[in-house]
Formats: structure tokens, sequence, C-alpha cells
């Protein structure tokens, strides 16, 4: 059996992704087999696919990706097609969405997960572009607020790059849980991080955020736009700043501020998202959380829609839509 997939066999521009027909992956048996009707185009998976940073080359593959990463794609969102014998938590037919993790395979009609891996059964009510859209954004922005920052009510947040995938996701969440949102984006962003929930919007290309007067409790840069030495300045004593890109020396930076700084610097990333899926359901039950979705492409366009994402100027997420 074969399958559709947009695959790359070199690192490069948006071009070096191809849409063609490859073997289906068959189920082991703690797998299940998903038919896959959306995934996203992301910052990450644009990194992967430029090959960017020797940390991310000696995963993938030094000169070209290794064969098993050549399918990116780490959100997606579709129906359990088939089950290995010895699955329990799914059946043919559940409506699922989750992460694929760095191994990617989203960009394809299917894929195989482990049962008990980053997926979970998708929220009820929405299409499965919505429900995509809802992975890593909103399970990135948990890791961070509830579990690192540990933000409280009535703290003060500042969310740079408010307006993307994360950020739309942190707006939300920060403001569920009783924090003072100000959001840092593009004026043009301004009334969408307020329908999010955001208190008070500043127009980086107008102002400096940093530079401004305000104090805060908890800042999250969301797309590595700032940097800890200038979000101190506007940091309270024991402020956290919470950051998620960037390379392995943020690693000892967390580590040195946790122990010994009166600033906390926050560096991690979310890669096992299980436990947090079935929140974010709940979640968007409760009128909490909402999809934001910017564009939708086919995956034959696969390649328009990372150029796109590559402008900077994505409001929430990009779509791919896989199958019918």
């Amino acid at each position: 059996m074969h399958m559709k997939a947009a695959v790359y066999d070199r690192y490069g521009s948006p071009e070096v992704l191809e849409v063609r027909a490859i073997p289906a992956p068959e189920p082991r048996d703690h797998e299940v087999r998903i038919a896959i009707r959306a995934t996203t185009a992301t910052a990450a998976c644009q990194m992967m696919r430029r090959g960017d940073t020797l940390t991310a080359r000696l995963v993938l593959g030094l000169l070209r990706p290794r064969r098993r990463f050549r399918v990116l794609g780490i959100e997606i969102a579709g129906t359990v097609e088939r089950v290995g014998r010895r699955v329990t938590r799914f059946r043919p037919g559940d409506r699922v969405f989750g992460f694929t993790g760095f191994g990617a395979g989203g960009y394809a009609e299917y894929v195989c997960l482990p049962e008990h891996g980053s997926i979970a059964h998708a929220p009820g009510g929405l299409s499965h572009e919505e429900a995509c859209s809802l992975v890593d954004g909103p399970t990135t922005a948990l890791y961070f607020l509830r579990d690192r920052a540990r933000l409280r009510t009535g703290e003060r947040i500042a969310v740079v790059g408010a307006s993307g995938s994360i950020g739309t996701a942190a707006v939300q969440l920060a403001r569920h849980v009783g924090a003072e949102v100000t959001a840092v984006c593009s004026g043009r962003n301004a009334d969408l991080v307020r329908s999010l929930g955001a208190h008070h919007v500043v127009d980086y290309t107008r102002e400096d955020y940093a530079a401004r007067a305000d104090v805060y409790d908890v800042i999250f840069d969301t797309v590595g736009a700032s940097s800890f030495s200038r979000a101190r300045r506007c940091l309270s004593r024991g402020g956290r700043y919470l950051i998620t890109v960037g390379g392995p020396e943020l690693y000892l930076r967390d580590a040195w501020s946790r122990a010994f700084g009166s600033k906390k610097l926050v560096f991690g990333m979310s890669v096992d998202k299980k436990a947090a899926l079935p929140v974010v359901s709940d979640l968007v039950a409760r009128g909490a959380l909402r999809p934001v979705i910017d564009r939708r492409y086919p995956l034959e366009a696969i390649a328009d829609a990372h150029r796109y994402v590559e402008t900077g100027r994505k409001r929430g997420n990009v779509v791919i839509d896989v199958g019918a």
C-alpha cells in the first residue's frame, strides 16, 4: 500500500519539499495507524527542513536528512484507521489529535504512533483542522506557564510574539489563570490578541516593551525576539523569563539562574504531550481556549505554506489539508 506524502531529500528552501507516493507504514503491536486529515506548517518544521543548526543535523543527518526523518509535520489530526493487536486505548474510527515528535511524519496520508504516545481523542465539536492547530502551541504554553513558571492569579505577564501559534495560546491560558496580560505583537494583530483576552497591547514596531516603565512577573518570549539581559530590567524580583528558542547553552543559564539568581531564566522543550492533550481538550470544552487559524493550504501546496510561514507574519496557525 502506498500513500501521498511531502518528502524532502535534502536541506534547503521550501522548494525541496516534493509530494510523491511512498510506502504507507504498518502499525506494530502497540501502535495505531492514523489517517491524517490535517497537519500544520510550523517554525519547527522550517528549522528541520533547512537543517539550520549543528544540533539539528546531528539528529536529522549531517549532510542530508536520514530516510526516517524525510517527512515533516509535527502536529496531526485525523481518524484511527488500524490498530496493532495489543492496542487498548483506541479503536478504528476514533477521532484523534497528536504530536508526532521530531521524527515527524505528519505531511502524509498515514502515520503510525504508539498508543501511549502523544496522542489523544480530539476535542468534541472541532474540525480536524481546528484540532491539529491545538497541539503544539497550547501544550507548549501549558508547559511553560503552568509547569515551569507556575503563573498565578494576579501576576503580570508579557507575551512576546503574542499573535503566533504559541503566543495566541499563551494569551488565552494566562487570561484563564487570572493574570494581567500584555501582548507584544505588531499593531495589525492588536484586535486579534485583544479578542483572545489581552488587557494591553505593545506594538513592537513602534516601541520596545523592555524599555517601558512596566514591570512584569513573567515574560514569555515565544519567538526568540528578546533576551534575558534585556528582559531582566523589567522583571520583578522573583520574576521569570521564559524562552522557547535557543541553543544548548540556555540549559546552563537556566540551571544557574535557578540556583543563584533572583530573576529566573527558564528554557526547555515540551516533547511528551500525552498528559497535556486531555487538558487542552478540557480547556476547549470550558470555553477557555479556541483555535486560531490564519491560512489553509492543500498538501500539494506545502512549499507555498512554508514560504508564507517564513515571512514571519502568520497569525496563529497555518493548516495543511491532507486527506478528505
